[in-house]
């Protein structure tokens, strides 16, 4: 007797409606819907699943491609996971870890008995191209706690084994790939055969390996050399090494041996040094403009203030200038693509006023500062004077300080530029790294929550358009910088940790936000927590954000 399949009914990216079999898995219907850009996963009722999971009942699927940023992830997750096999089968015995993003790629590094040359790098890139052509499929199992920790030992994993010891399921997900099984955080392609944009770059000690953007989903960018943030890395390894806290497992077995105060005293005072030496440069060379840019949460306001300290100790007297008293009126401010004002290009400042006001004060004068009446959208002049002398040196503080335009007028020999950002030295294991945007994105969840009243649905749905703000406006420019500063504190996930889970937590369902703010819950499930806070100064860069601050507040 024939029973006819049961029939269901799937909204596609909200505008098609599909009748299909119960059961069908969603790469069979995204192969009618590819637009230009791989796909690469689906939201099933706005939760994130891979192409093989199947559906059974009627349901609403927005598929998942390149142009997403978890569409790259799953991309480059799969990158790495074929990276690593294909160093293993090449290199006999080696290990591999993956470290942090550079030069619009992710930076690999290939331990071995001897150091890795081109024709390796070029053998690894043929070897992957081949795994790619066979179309492998990446398999998912569950695997015991114990079972996936002999798994790790018998492929030389120490810190994914030990990162399982705090693990509080009984379960693991693990994928397999021909020969390989390995763990990572999140999801994957089916199969090797969805990879094939990608190539390798052999670059200092280690590999780039290089993929699209989701701004240009089926072009591999332009290499652009990043000397200065590939050193502030290996700087961010260096403290690692002198905290023994390279990955997460480090750190939780400190805080369960109740030894994180020692840890916080030490990286804050990794800190205070490192801003100290910056104070030094400064006073030697006797410059008389710094200027200090950054991405949001970078900790810019607690380093200009603790820098201002430091050249204090100098003998110095800094004073503080903002660029926010120089916005042009209203009327006159550039606007975006969509016809919005658009207050972080540089034309919504008054530049040449700006230069007109340094150049003078440099030269002694005394002039009075404009305020800006935000209300009101217009410079104020409200009987403020300034007037310095070689001893004052003047602090900017602003997205557009690495820019020349900003002070065009103003000598080079007069300028130190600082880029600052936290560039983690933290990762989840040997091959699943802390992207520093997460990190930042969890401290302005935190800051903004208690300094400007959003919720995190809010700073979520802002995230976007602050992200595409500093790759037009910041990014560019960072490798123009003097002096590059690294606000990262190896222990601030497990303090933002208790704060951020429950306003991640407040977002339901239905909202688009949902599958980001369970990805960052999951990221944080990593972490054991550090419940004080009065271990951490009131001067360090995280009281910025959780509150507590000696100069915010």
């Amino acid at each position: 007797m024939n029973h006819e399949q049961k029939k269901i009914k799937i909204v596609i990216n909200n505008q098609k409606e599909i009748e299909v079999n119960e059961g069908i898995f969603i790469k069979e219907i995204s192969e009618g819907f590819e637009n230009g850009a791989t796909i690469v996963a689906a939201k099933v009722n706005n939760e994130l699943r891979e192409l093989n999971y199947q559906i059974h009942k009627d349901c609403t699927i927005e598929f998942v491609d390149l142009t997403t940023s978890d569409g790259i992830r799953i991309y480059q997750r799969g990158l790495a996971f074929v990276f690593i096999r294909a160093a293993m089968e090449i290199l006999s015995g080696c290990k591999v870890t993956v470290e942090h993003s550079l030069s619009k790629g992710l930076y690999c590094e290939i331990h071995y008995k001897r150091s890795i040359a081109k024709e390796d790098v070029v053998r690894i890139e043929s070897r992957m191209r081949e795994i790619i052509e066979e179309d492998v499929s990446f398999k998912k199992e569950s695997v015991s706690i114990e079972g996936a920790k002999r798994i790790f030992k018998e492929l030389g994993m120490e810190a994914k084994t030990e990162l399982l010891d705090f693990r509080k399921s009984l379960e693991i997900n693990m994928y397999g790939c021909g020969w390989l099984k390995n763990y990572f955080y999140g999801y994957m392609v089916p199969s090797t055969g969805y990879l094939k944009l990608f190539q390798l770059k052999h670059y200092g000690a280690g590999i780039i390996i290089q993929y699209p953007e989701k701004d240009n989903p089926n072009e591999i960018p332009v290499f652009e050399e990043q000397k200065k943030l590939a050193s502030i890395f290996r700087e961010a390894e260096k403290w690692g090494r002198i905290l023994e806290v390279g990955y997460v497992a480090s750190l939780n077995k400190i805080i369960a041996k109740k030894e994180h105060p020692e840890i916080i005293r030490i990286a804050e005072a990794l800190h205070e040094k490192k801003i100290a030496q910056i104070a030094d440069m400064i006073s030697e060379k006797k410059k008389r403009i710094i200027l200090i840019a950054g991405p949001s949460s970078s900790g810019k306001t607690t380093f200009a203030q603790r820098l201002s300290i430091q050249l204090k100790v100098n003998g110095l007297k800094p004073v503080a200038l903002s660029i926010d008293d120089y916005f042009v009126n209203r009327e006159h401010t550039p606007r975006d693509e969509n016809g919005e004002y658009d207050f972080e290009a540089i034309e919504a400042v008054d530049i040449d006023l700006f230069n007109e006001h340094l150049t003078a004060l440099l030269r002694g004068e005394r002039i009075e500062i404009p305020t800006f009446n935000f209300h009101k959208g217009e410079r104020e002049y409200r009987g403020k004077f300034m007037k310095i002398t070689e001893e004052h040196p003047i602090i900017i503080e602003g997205i557009h300080g690495l820019n020349d335009q900003l002070t065009m007028d103003i000598s080079h020999d007069k300028k130190f530029k600082i880029y600052i950002s936290a560039l983690t030295q933290l990762n989840i294991d040997d091959h699943n790294r802390i992207p520093t945007t997460d990190t930042r994105l969890v401290r302005r969840i935190v800051r903004d929550s208690k300094y400007r009243g959003h919720s995190a649905l809010t700073t979520l749905k802002l995230w976007d358009s602050v992200r595409r703000g500093e790759k037009r406006n910041i990014f560019p420019f960072q490798e123009e910088a003097d002096v590059m500063f690294n606000s990262a504190m190896v222990y601030e996930l497990a303090i933002l940790k208790k704060y951020a889970e429950p306003l991640l937590n407040q977002i339901s369902k239905e909202q688009k936000e949902y599958t980001e703010a369970n990805r960052l819950l999951k990221f944080l499930s990593y972490f054991s927590s550090i419940e004080e806070d009065h271990f951490v100064p009131q001067t360090s860069i995280m009281k910025e954000f959780i509150g507590g601050s000696c100069f915010t507040e």
